[in-house]
């Protein structure tokens, strides 16, 4: 099988890393508009089965012929290109393995071209839409019935700084959309949308983590394929105390819009001109982070009432040396993938990762994800 792997960022290289050691994938193309990023890749990877492409990736067309010779992708880019890579696929008959999960509805849209050319495309399969997904998909179905699905996540600096406790460890531009996006939910069964920096709850995580916060973010794919099984669902995204109520002060004030303003016969958003502001600020004391996971299913089992939890402290790969978000985003891709490629996955269409990794699926992905470093425990407990 022949991989290319779209973004050579910290994510996409892990992918590379990780794919050389699978006997299935024969060939790896890394592609990315930077020779620079691509040569780096190419030098962790340090395998003959790895090769680099420079091209732009800004178009359809683009991404569609550096999907033409290949089986399956795994795309590492930004939003904006999610839906063109998609489209791009199918049009090559290319498997895809996408990290992003926005605008799902746009995307099962595409479910019948996908069938027709004959791939899969899986969206959102990285930590949080990806782990997450399947981990409530799995609580859902262990019980009789379910009441209500919590998705807790979130990437955080280890040795956060002031004023705002977090570092970005990937696009800034993935970190404003949790300012600025509202976020779809499930209630009494139903979708609805809820305001961004909306439901602000305290929480607290073993230590180091200790006491944090968190507030609704977009529950991407498993508000559509799961808001028939549970009466109420949503997603919320970590933070270290005190950082969402600054975040939602810029927003109350205007900080994060998208209409351009006059400034001294200068046209700008202040969303821009809050990036440039922010991004400097939004720094750790070190490289080093946590990711924080926490999935809860409340509902009855043999007539009783139970909680179900998966639980996941993760930190910094030494060893690898790369962040613990970059990990626990680049691993699932990858197995993914390596799923495909051994035929252990053969449904075709628009399918997101829930629909795929539960029932007898769900301990053999969660064993190889456990040997290879991501590990999450689990709790059965009765109320």
């Amino acid at each position: 099988m022949h991989v290319v792997v779209l973004g050579t960022g910290m994510i996409g290289t892990t992918v590379v890393c990780e794919l050389v050691h699978y006997s299935v994938i024969k060939t790896i193309t890394a592609v990315d508009v930077s020779k620079k990023s691509i040569d780096k890749c190419l030098d962790q990877a340090n395998h003959s089965k790895v090769k680099g492409f420079v091209t732009s990736l800004q178009s359809e067309e683009e991404i569609y012929k550096v999907l033409l010779e290949a089986d399956i992708g795994v795309a590492c880019l930004p939003h904006s290109l999610s839906l063109p890579v998609i489209r791009a696929a199918i049009k090559a008959e290319c498997h895809i393995v996408d990290l992003v999960g926005s605008k799902f509805e746009e995307k099962i849209n595409l479910d019948d071209q996908a069938k027709e050319a004959g791939v899969l495309i899986v969206p959102g399969c990285g930590v949080a839409p990806g782990i997450t997904n399947f981990l409530v998909a799995q609580g859902i179905q262990m019980l009789d019935e379910a009441h209500e699905a919590v998705m807790i996540c979130g990437g955080i600096p280890r040795h956060p700084l002031p004023p705002l406790w977090y570092q970005v460890v990937f696009r800034l531009e993935s970190v404003m959309g949790l300012y600025t996006r509202p976020a779809t939910a499930v209630e009494n069964g139903e979708l609805i949308k809820l305001p961004p920096i909306s439901g602000l709850e305290k929480l607290t995580f073993p230590d180091p983590v200790g006491e944090c916060e968190a507030v609704i973010t977009d529950a991407h794919s498993t508000a559509h394929t799961l808001k028939d099984k549970v009466n109420k669902l949503y997603e919320k995204t970590v933070r270290y105390a005190g950082h969402w109520d600054k975040m939602a002060t810029l927003a109350e004030l205007g900080f994060f819009d998208d209409t351009p303003i006059d400034l001294d016969g200068h046209y700008i958003t202040p969303r821009f001109f809050t990036e440039k502001i922010l991004a400097p600020k939004l720094k750790g004391e070190s490289n080093e982070d946590i990711t924080v996971l926490r999935v809860d299913v409340y509902g009855l089992k043999e007539g009783e009432e139970r909680k179900i939890t998966w639980e996941m402290i993760d930190f910094y790969d030494h060893k690898r040396d790369i962040t613990s978000m970059a990990k626990t985003t680049a691993i699932p891709a990858m197995l993914m993938a390596t799923w495909i490629a051994s035929g252990k996955v053969k449904e075709r269409g628009i399918v997101p990762i829930e629909n795929i990794i539960i029932g007898d699926r769900f301990l053999p992905f969660m064993e190889e994800l456990n040997q290879l470093g991501v590990q999450i425990n689990f709790y059965d407990n009765k109320l």
